[in-house]
């Protein structure tokens, strides 16, 4: 059990990272990688339209708007954290995976004291961030060790 991938859409539906977060992690190439993005962010969209049950104000207890949370099929697992500004973090992770919440939850943390934080980054733009990419690498680590609790 561990995790497989990350990637991180912007509110306009453009991929700004994707990265492979183990070894058992499938190959994908770039193009595949835009079009799932692209693809991930319309579905999004489209649930949140076609949802019958509308959280309180349109945004539950994380700041997300209604939309797709979760997706479990056969052998993997995603899970989906969107902020109110309408980036999407993205996990995809082997069945049985804990903390998958936690994880995005601290991924995003990382993303607003590292990438944000970097007098280089312009918003929208695709994470080019090395000090995101270690502090995510030790964060993975530190999950699959066993090191990270649940809340």
């Amino acid at each position: 059990m561990g995790f497989l991938h990350l990637f991180i859409v912007n509110k306009s539906g453009g991929l700004i990272l994707h990265r492979p977060l183990g070894p058992s992690a499938p190959k994908i190439n770039t193009n595949d990688w835009l079009r799932i993005g692209s693809t991930f962010h319309s579905l999004h969209a489209i649930a949140a339209e076609a949802s019958p049950v509308k959280l309180p104000g349109n945004k539950n207890s994380a700041g997300a708007d209604d939309g797709i949370e979760e997706i479990e099929g056969g052998g993997v697992i995603l899970k989906c954290l969107q902020t109110r500004t309408g980036i999407k973090f993205v996990l995809t992770a082997e069945p049985g995976t804990a903390n998958l919440d936690s994880a995005l939850r601290e991924i995003y943390v990382l993303y607003a004291e590292c990438a944000l934080k970097d007098p280089f980054y312009e918003l929208e733009m695709p994470i080019r961030c090395e000090l995101f990419t270690l502090a995510v690498d030790g964060l993975i680590e530190r999950f699959e060790s066993g090191g990270v609790k649940s809340r």
